[in-house]
């Protein structure tokens, strides 16, 4: 049974920084894709981010392209996603996804309905 773990959240203003977490049981991250995604109060889910198996590239939605950034440990079997000048808008549940199946990490494949495995999500709230 695949088990993710998402940790890290809290509460930061505006312009700060966070590192959240996802490791991994019943599964081993460096064979699979990993998605991270939020959904804020009211609103429906975002993928923010994913890293590719293989050469470990990432991909980031246009919202925070060049504030967060994606990597992991194999060793750990743990992903982190390090947010770095965080805005309001960036208060969210955060969840790390996973799936067996083939997932290029891009824009058309960085959906929900594409991840079968979920981590029980970490709450990041940015006060502003």
């Amino acid at each position: 049974e695949v088990q993710l773990q998402a940790s890290g959240g809290g509460l930061v203003q505006a312009g700060g920084s966070l590192r959240l977490s996802c490791v991994a049981s019943g599964i081993t991250f460096d064979n699979y894709a990993i998605g991270w995604f939020r959904q804020a109060p009211g609103k429906g889910s975002e993928g923010v981010s994913c890293i590719s198996p293989m050469d470990g590239s990432t991909f980031y939605s246009d919202s925070v392209r060049g504030r967060f950034a994606i990597s992991k440990n194999n060793a750990d079997n743990a992903v982190y996603l390090q947010m770095h000048n965080l805005k309001f808008e960036d208060t969210a549940i955060y969840y790390c996804a996973t799936d067996t199946s083939p997932i290029t990490c891009s824009t058309a494949e960085l959906r929900v309905e594409m991840f079968g495995s979920w981590g029980q999500g970490t709450l990041v709230t940015v006060s502003s």
